[in-house]
C-alpha cells in the first residue's frame, strides 16, 4: 500500500470559550465587596504550519478531525479562566487549503501558517458587566462556540523541474541517476504510482526535480494516473519532455509523443508559459541512438533545447543538469521573493451593527413570526443564559439599544408576536424604559414581575404543543399513504 497521500478531507473545530463567573467578594468587615467574577478563557485555534520535515498528508489519512482546546471558566476573586490550547498542525510545503470549493490559503515557504478555525471568545464575568445601572450584576456571559469548517487539503509539490512523459520513458531512472532519490524502477508501464522528488546540485545551484506518473492520451480528462498527479507540476519552473527513443511500438514516434503530451498539458491548463526541454532518453541502446539522430531535425519545429542522454550510462546527464540549473536560475530571478506568511481566516466582524428583520409565513393561523439576522444579535443570543432573568433583561436592553425593537414595530410586530433570533424563539414584549432593571435580588429583572410572563410562557408552550401535534399528524398521514400504496 502506498504511503503517499496528497489530498484529504478534514473537519476542523476550534475550541469553545469558557463561561464567565458570577461572584460577589466576601470578606470579614467588607459587606459591600462588589462583584469579582472573572472572565472565561478563549478557545484554542486550529493552525496549519508549513514544516520542512513533512512531505505528505499521510497523517491526516488516519486523523480526519482536528479540534482546539476549550477555554476554562472564570472563577471568583477576579480569576480569569485559562485560554484553550491551540492546535498547530504541520503540513508539507505547497499545501493548498480549500473550503466550499474556494481557496482559503496557499501555503508555500517554510514557516508559513494559516489560522483556519478561530477559537470562541470567553464570556465576561459579572465584574466586567458592572455599569451605572447594574452595580452588582447577578449574571455573566456564556462562552462562544469556536469556528467549525470542513476543509480539503491538497498537496502541490514545490519542485523546480517537472519530468513528463509516457509510461516507461525512464523518468524515474533519470531522477535516480541525477539525485540521491531511489524511486521504484521496473520494465513495465505505470511502475511509478506516486510523484518522486529528488534534490540535484549543479555548481552553486541546487534545485528539486519531480516526475509525474506516466501520462497517456486523455490524462487531462481522467484516463490513467495523469489527472490525479498533474497538479504536482503546476509550480515547476521548467517542464522536460522525456522521450523513450528505444520504444518498439510501431504506432509511436518522439514527435507524436511530444505533441500528445502538449495536448494534455494544454487541456489541464496553466502551464503554457513554462520553458520546455526535450530529453531523448535511452541513447545507450543501438536503436535508441539511431532514432535520436534521425528525429533531431524534426524536433527543431518545437524550438526547445534537445538533449540526448542515458540514465544508465550517464551520457549527457552533466550537460542536462547544468541546462536545468540555468533555466531554474532564470525563473527564480524573475520571481518576487517568497516569504513566510501568516494568514487568519476570519468570519464577518462581530462588531457589525447591521441586522435584518424578515416577516415569515406563520406556521399556524393567528401566529405572526419575525426572523432577526445579524452578527451582533446572533452572538448575544449565544452568550445569554436564558435561565437567568437578569441576563435575559440585559439581552433585551442590548437589542433595544441597536434599534431592533423599533424595527420590529415598523415591520408590524405587536406584543405577543413570535420572534426568532438564531436558534432561539420567544414571544416579544416591548422593553419598558421606565423600569429600572436592577431593582430586586440578583439574577432577577423587574420587567419579569410586572409583565404577564406566566401568560407568555403558557402561550409559547401551547404553540409548541400545537406544532408537535401537527408534525405527528403529518407523519401518520405519510405512514397511511405508504401502507395504501403497498396494499
Amino acid at each position: 500500500m502506498t504511503s503517499f497521500v496528497d489530498r484529504v478531507n478534514l473537519q476542523v473545530i476550534a475550541g469553545k470559550g469558557g463561561n464567565g463567573c458570577v461572584s460577589v467578594h466576601r470578606e470579614k468587615f467588607k459587606p459591600l465587596g462588589g462583584p469579582d467574577g472573572g472572565n472565561g478563557g478563549h478557545g484554542g485555534d486550529v493552525v496549519f504550519v508549513v514544516d520542512p520535515n513533512v512531505h505528505t498528508l499521510l497523517d491526516f489519512h488516519f486523523q480526519t478531525r482536528l479540534q482546539g482546546g476549550n477555554g476554562r471558566h472564570g472563577q471568583g476573586s477576579n480569576r480569569d479562566g485559562a485560554n484553550g490550547e491551540s492546535v498547530r498542525v504541520p503540513v508539507p510545503n505547497g499545501t493548498v487549503v480549500y473550503s466550499g470549493g474556494e481557496i482559503l490559503a496557499d501555503l508555500t515557504g517554510n514557516g508559513s501558517e494559516v489560522t483556519v478555525a478561530e477559537g470562541g471568545r470567553g464570556g465576561r464575568g459579572n465584574r466586567a458587566l458592572v455599569s451605572s445601572k447594574r452595580k452588582v450584576p447577578g449574571f455573566a456571559e456564556l462562552g462562544e462556540a469556536g469556528d467549525e469548517f470542513a476543509v480539503t487539503l491538497e498537496l502541490k509539490s514545490v519542485a523546480d523541474v517537472g519530468l513528463v512523459g509516457f509510461p516507461s520513458a525512464g523518468k524515474s531512472s533519470l531522477i535516480a541517476s541525477m539525485s540521491a532519490a531511489r524511486p521504484k524502477i521496473a520494465d513495465y508501464p505505470f511502475t511509478t504510482l506516486t510523484p518522486n522528488l529528488g534534490v540535484v546540485s549543479a555548481g552553486a545551484t541546487t534545485y528539486t526535480i519531480a516526475d509525474v506518473p506516466g501520462l497517456i492520451p486523455g490524462a487531462a480528462a481522467g484516463k490513467g494516473l495523469g489527472l490525479e498527479f498533474l497538479r504536482h507540476i503546476e509550480r515547476c519552473a521548467v517542464l522536460a519532455h522525456v522521450v523513450d527513443t528505444a520504444n518498439l511500438e510501431s504506432d509511436r514516434d518522439p514527435v507524436s509523443d511530444i505533441e500528445a503530451l502538449e495536448h494534455e498539458l494544454a487541456e489541464y491548463g496553466g502551464l503554457a508559459d513554462r520553458p520546455r526541454v526535450i530529453v531523448l532518453n535511452k541513447v545507450d541502446l543501438p536503436d535508441g541512438r539511431e532514432l535520436a539522430d534521425y528525429v533531431s531535425g524534426d524536433l527543431e519545429k518545437f524550438g526547445w533545447p534537445v538533449y540526448a542522454v542515458s540514465a544508465v550510462s550517464r551520457e549527457g546527464l552533466k550537460e542536462l543538469n547544468f541546462a536545468f540549473a540555468k533555466e531554474v536560475e532564470e525563473y527564480r530571478a524573475a520571481q518576487p521573493p517568497i516569504e513566510a506568511t501568516r494568514a487568519v481566516i476570519r468570519p464577518l466582524a462581530v462588531d457589525d451593527s447591521g441586522f435584518e428583520i424578515k416577516r415569515v409565513k406563520p406556521a399556524f393561523e393567528g401566529d405572526v413570526e419575525f426572523v432577526v439576522t445579524g452578527a451582533k444579535p446572533e452572538r448575544w443570543i449565544s452568550q445569554t443564559n436564558f435561565e437567568n432573568e437578569e441576563a435575559v433583561g440585559y439581552l433585551a436592553d442590548r437589542l433595544a439599544a441597536i434599534g431592533i425593537e423599533d424595527a420590529l414595530v415598523k415591520e408590524g410586530a405587536v406584543p405577543g408576536s413570535f420572534v426568532r433570533i438564531a436558534d432561539y424563539e420567544f414571544e416579544w414584549q416591548p422593553t419598558d424604559p421606565n423600569i429600572i432593571a436592577t431593582v430586586g435580588p440578583r439574577g432577577t429583572d423587574a420587567r419579569f414581575e410586572v409583565s404577564d410572563r406566566k401568560g407568555a410562557d403558557e402561550r409559547l408552550a401551547e404553540r409548541k404543543e400545537r406544532r408537535a401535534e401537527l408534525l405527528e399528524r403529518v407523519a401518520k398521514e405519510k405512514e397511511a399513504r405508504g401502507k395504501s400504496r403497498k396494499g
